[in-house]
């Protein structure tokens, strides 16, 4: 089946609700397969985003502080869903960068095309409203646990979250992610290897 990882996530994103194979397909028929090599962009900083399914590959997402040095702000595993909310819901430049750090295969489509759905697909809306909340939750916890976490703490849960970017994203990215320096991220790292 055409789309087949896109539909099976929107299905598993709309619990409890009934959806039909023809609403299925015509949400599927608003997104467009799209393949980035590694370190490709899907979206680059003053471009305006778009809506991406992460079907294969895992993304970095970063912006750069004051001094130009960059800032690793989420890392994107297969199955989420990638986007720069304030560029893609504001329509305006995104302050932000999402880079493909393995080959990645996504399913894109515009704020038209999902404002299109939204408004003329009930099911749609639910499925929309699960995804602003589940982003919208793993910002805030991120965001609090750079304030009420030590690096340790903020290490543990990447791995138990997000344990194959160690695989993939290089560890000056994940360093940067968890808010210390390469040198840090080395002691944990060896410190955690004792446990």
């Amino acid at each position: 089946m055409e789309k087949e990882q896109l539909i099976s996530f929107i299905k598993k994103n709309i619990p409890n609700i009934s959806v039909t194979q023809t609403g299925l397909d015509t949400i599927a028929g608003h997104f467009e397969e799209m393949d980035f090599s590694k370190n490709e962009y899907l979206l680059k900083q003053g471009k305006v985003s778009g809506y991406y399914y992460l079907a294969e590959g895992f993304v970095r997402a970063f912006t750069f502080d004051p001094n130009g040095n960059e800032i690793t702000t989420f890392f994107y595993p297969q199955g989420r869903v990638a986007f720069e909310a304030a560029s893609f819901f504001l329509r305006q430049p995104s302050t932000e960068n999402l880079q493909a750090i393995t080959n990645c295969k996504v399913y894109a489509t515009s704020f038209e095309k999902l404002n299109l759905l939204f408004h003329s697909v009930p099911e749609f809306r639910e499925f929309a409203r699960a995804m602003l909340v589940k982003e919208f939750v793993a910002y805030k916890q991120r965001t609090l646990s750079m304030i009420n976490k030590s690096a340790e703490e903020r290490y543990s849960s990447l791995i138990a979250d997000n344990k194959e970017i160690f695989q993939h994203a290089q560890l000056k990215h994940i360093a940067s992610h968890l808010g210390i320096t390469d040198t840090s991220l080395s002691r944990i790292r060896k410190e955690f290897a004792r446990k």
